[in-house]
């Protein structure tokens, strides 16, 4: 069993159904939905220079001394939550990783409404000083809006899968979804006790849609329905997608978030991985889709068939802003608890 891989040529350069490549895509992506909740994309149109000037200017970036990386710390960014954070700095499931990571976003200026407010996560991002690379920066924000075009492409092939308008989710994703950008590396294992660590354990991501730049390291491991850990192996000019809590929610347990886990599988090279997590404006209210009708009875889980025993279908609706502050503050407990007193 391995990983689907969709091929998104036929709708990445313009939205049309002349040749029936919408109804085609979307018939894959909802079968991976369905099954695996993770697949492969290619054909998806990001220009390779562009990506590879991300990876490069990535790298150069963690090679940097601490000190220099210190100086973009998250929590000198106050209520941002943007900036470097050190190895072991982020927890999952209350674990600290083995990773260290750069967390960037929209760039806000202080003059934005909703910096002058003081929302959580809003804000101008810590931009480093890397040398050789001056458009790190311009680089960044352009392959931003680059993954937020391929990510519509993928939502309104899930819209269609589902029985929905191609169009539906844009009431809640425009016209300023949350758009979050990680850069992580991943360090070479140095003896036995890191070789066995996992770089970020078993978890579900709590939004709706993450789409993964890998390097040709691998390391990404994804739970199948039976129990079977699945290696996603690297595949040159792909993204892997998969889907989270937040889909889950909203199709009713019909697409189920996938656990997964990652570690550094190279005995010689550091890992390096660049999520974008594509998701809900920060107000848009989550609750399940009322046009889908309610949940099939063999949809949703019984809590206790989750890796974290939660059922993420059930609850009152909330705005996706809420949701993802209290996701973040389990990520990161005490910078949590510093913006409270900000």
């Amino acid at each position: 069993m391995s990983l689907p891989v969709v091929d998104m040529s036929a709708v990445s350069a313009a939205r049309s159904e002349v040749d029936g490549g919408h109804a085609a895509v979307a018939r894959q992506i909802g079968a991976a939905c369905s099954d695996l909740g993770f697949f492969y994309i290619t054909g998806h149109g990001v220009d390779p220079d562009l990506i590879e000037r991300v990876v490069a200017g990535s790298t150069a970036f963690f090679a940097l001394p601490e000190a220099s990386k210190q100086a973009i710390a998250m929590e000198k960014s106050g209520r941002h939550w943007k900036g470097w954070f050190r190895l072991g700095g982020e927890l999952t499931s209350g674990q600290p990783d083995h990773k260290e990571g750069l967390y960037l976003g929209d760039e806000l200026g202080m003059d934005h409404p909703e910096v002058r407010k003081g929302t959580l996560m809003h804000g101008p991002n810590l931009w480093p000083e890397v040398p050789g690379f001056p458009t790190f920066k311009h680089d960044v924000l352009q392959y931003l809006d680059e993954l937020e075009r391929v990510a519509h492409l993928v939502l309104a092939a899930i819209a269609t899968s589902l029985g929905l308008p191609q169009n539906h989710f844009d009431a809640t994703f425009r016209p300023s979804p949350t758009r979050l950008l990680r850069l992580f590396q991943y360090p070479t294992p140095t003896d036995s006790e890191t070789r066995g660590r996992w770089g970020v354990g078993e978890h579900c991501d709590y939004g709706v849609l993450t789409i993964l730049l890998q390097d040709d390291v691998g390391g990404l491991e994804v739970r199948a329905r039976n129990g079977e850990w699945l290696s996603a192996k690297p595949i040159p000019n792909s993204f892997v997608v998969n889907i989270g809590d937040m889909l889950e929610r909203l199709s009713w347990g019909r697409y189920r978030a996938t656990p997964h886990r990652v570690r550094n599988s190279s005995d010689h090279r550091d890992r390096l991985s660049i999520p974008f997590f594509f998701d809900p404006c920060w107000d848009a209210i989550v609750e399940p889709i009322r046009e889908l009708g309610g949940a099939p009875s063999d949809a949703s889980p019984t809590p206790g068939d989750r890796w974290d025993g939660q059922d993420v279908v059930i609850g009152p609706p909330r705005a996706y802003g809420d949701i993802l502050t209290d996701r973040v503050a389990k990520v990161f407990p005490a910078l949590f608890q510093e913006s409270a007193r900000l």
